[in-house]
């Protein structure tokens, strides 16, 4: 008899614009949810939608308790009007033994904190859509990603000194520092690049690099 995956368990606190569609992401990816909002109106908004949900005070550390809060391996904390009860909570959550702890933070400053008082990952969701959408604008980008150590993956369109040749022969990796990935053909998936991929002007690539690298190439006509 083949094991069932048993679903992640996730307390979300603060059910904003962010907590509140990043909450209904996670069920729609089979995740349990548990929403915790201080607001009423904002607890029965979503009150269909999670798997549980309740109106608490977030800095109260028994009301935490009796919701079964410190069963929970993770957790996100979407706080971000609130600077004080979002460093509270994410210091009760910690406090508690939660595993992972992704906190909302409104400004670096706000973050640095946060990471002190026991958040894994903070997230600045306007920093962060800012810088992205930063990069699409200019060059030839068509998404971007940007991970720790400066390190991302672009979506791009291929510059033309790359057009009707194999990969192998461009030497994109040896100018710009960086690889090749996957190729999107129009009306196809992507796929996996070889040496023997040949690149066409209606290609899309997926590159990867140091964050650096990746832009210069974008930049390259």
């Amino acid at each position: 008899m083949g094991s069932r995956k048993l679903a992640q368990r996730v307390v979300v606190v603060g059910l904003g614009r962010f907590g509140g569609s990043l909450a209904t992401e996670l069920i729609r990816l089979g995740s349990e949810v548990l929403g915790l909002d201080r607001s009423a109106k904002r607890v029965q908004r979503f009150a269909d939608e999670l798997t549980h949900s309740a109106v608490v005070d977030s800095t109260d550390a028994d009301a935490l308790a009796q919701l079964d809060v410190p069963a929970f391996d993770r957790a996100v904390v979407g706080i971000g009007s609130d600077i004080e009860a979002s460093i509270l909570t994410t210091s009760l959550l910690s406090e508690f033994g939660v595993r992972q702890i992704w906190a909302k933070a409104v400004s670096r400053q706000h973050g640095r904190i946060l990471e002190r008082v026991g958040a894994q990952r903070v997230v600045l969701p306007e920093y962060e859509m800012g810088e992205r959408v930063a990069h699409l604008v200019t060059g030839r980008m068509l998404d971007y990603i940007e991970f720790e150590d400066d390190y991302a993956i672009v979506k791009t369109t291929p510059p033309s000194e790359a057009l009707g040749k194999p990969l192998g022969e461009t030497r994109l990796r040896v100018r710009y520092g960086v690889t090749v990935v996957g190729i999107k053909r129009p009306g196809l998936g992507f796929t996996y690049a070889t040496p023997d991929s040949v690149i066409h002007a209606e290609d899309v690539l997926v590159v990867a690099g140091r964050r650096d690298d990746v832009e210069r190439f974008s930049d390259v006509v």
